[in-house]
């Protein structure tokens, strides 16, 4: 086998290795560096699939690598963020954190077999849903307070659960040419993220994610109602 078809597996597994490391820091009660850990990750399993593309070396065993290690950085991590966010509710509330694990796996085989997801996504791309979760404890902490409550604990984390594996039909970022026309939305998209770190830094990335959901249902509806 070529050098270069290892290359993307090289990156697949910097990505799990950026979800190992987080996963340390959270254990060590470390949220920031544990969130740089999952933009890491989603980094290169951007990069891995760019490689694999540019090199032309598709795989089935690079798919299925790619969905072991997002398992790890994009399923247990934000798992484990949650985990500690509901360490100081009543036993065992905190433990519905480990359901996002589980639905990302189901997410991600749902995935591999599901062959019509390229211009769009059903159901919310585990990178995304990590990044949602991992970015919470940089809020202000008067912005989450609502976490203390169990219920509202246990409803976000069925509600990112549900989203994982639902059939919400959510734009690709996928750009197959870069002129404007067929990509005014994925630009429009752009723009705004931009322009909402610009205003609040790290902070913006959970509106970031709740723009794209809004986004994304506000097309389909719009094209639901044109039919």
């Amino acid at each position: 086998m070529k050098v270069k078809a290892h290359i993307p597996n090289a990156l697949t597994l910097c990505n799990l290795l950026c979800g190992c490391t987080g996963i340390v820091f959270v254990l060590e009660n470390r949220a920031v560096p544990a969130a740089w850990f999952v933009w890491c990750a989603a980094f290169f399993d951007f990069l891995d699939g760019f490689a694999a593309r540019w090199l032309r070396v598709n795989s089935p065993l690079g798919r299925e690598l790619d969905s072991l290690a997002d398992v790890v950085s994009f399923g247990l991590l934000p798992s484990f963020v949650l985990y500690k966010i509901g360490q100081p509710l009543p036993f065992p509330v905190a433990y519905f954190a480990f359901s996002v694990a589980a639905f990302s796996a189901l997410r991600l085989a749902i995935f591999n077999t599901d062959t019509s997801q390229t211009d769009s996504f059903k159901g919310l791309p585990t990178p995304a849903n990590a990044l949602f979760i991992t970015s919470l404890p940089l809020l202000p902490a008067a912005w989450i307070a609502w976490m203390g409550n169990w219920m509202l604990f246990i409803l976000l984390c069925l509600t990112s659960s549900s989203l994982l594996v639902s059939r919400i039909e959510l734009f690709a970022l996928k750009f197959k040419k870069f002129s404007w026309q067929g990509n005014e939305l994925r630009f429009t998209f752009l723009a705004a993220s931009v322009l909402l770190i610009t205003l609040l830094n790290f902070r913006a990335i959970p509106f970031i994610i709740l723009l794209y959901l809004v986004m994304s249902l506000f097309i389909r509806r719009g094209s639901e109602s044109n039919n």
